[in-house]
């Protein structure tokens, strides 16, 4: 038995290898933070079937390079094939690689610092999807830290679902064969 909102392909493969595993690496930490910002007022789905645009637009997330963009690449990106064409939401990949990078200087690492609050995945045992929250006490924190640091669609609720996709929470419903 799965969690019942992976009932796509796509979604089938973002939970059974995804969605709740611990995630340490620099990139992919960057990368769904990336996407997690993006999914703001669509849906997940909609985000995993841009997710190879994404990489390919943005330098496989390599947030070096995209911190380093110029206005020419900035503008290239309005009209790139298969992402989102809000230009606030790519200028906030560009300024996020820039925090990132700071956030990286001042703790070491991303890894450092979004681990900080939790040693280990929390799990939340709930039976049904419905009963987990859309944003608690803990993505409010790292919520308002990230937007002090300059970051850019990283609400409460972004930050939640961010949290879901690295293994901080480990929110898979009781009897859920990934839990």
């Amino acid at each position: 038995m799965r969690c019942e909102w992976a009932n796509d392909d796509l979604m089938i493969k973002y939970h059974d290898q995804v969605w709740g595993k611990e995630t340490h690496d620099e990139i992919k930490l960057f990368k769904m933070l990336v996407l997690e910002g993006m999914q703001a007022g669509l849906s997940w789905l909609t985000i995993l079937k841009k997710e190879q645009a994404y990489s390919d637009a943005f330098d496989q997330f390599d947030y070096h390079k995209i911190a380093s963009y110029n206005t020419e690449k900035i503008v290239s990106l309005y009209d790139y094939p298969g992402i989102i064409h809000n230009k606030n939401k790519i200028h906030s990949i560009i300024t996020n690689a820039q925090c990132f990078i700071k956030i990286q200087k001042e703790y070491g690492s991303f890894d450092a610092f979004i681990w900080q609050f939790t040693h280990h995945p929390l799990r939340h045992a709930v039976k049904c999807f419905k009963d987990l929250p859309a944003k608690d006490e803990l993505s409010e924190k790292i919520a308002k830290i990230l937007k002090s640091y300059g970051f850019k669609y990283v609400g409460p609720v972004i930050i939640y679902s961010y949290l879901q996709a690295i293994g901080v929470y480990n929110d898979h419903i009781i009897g859920c064969e990934y839990e």
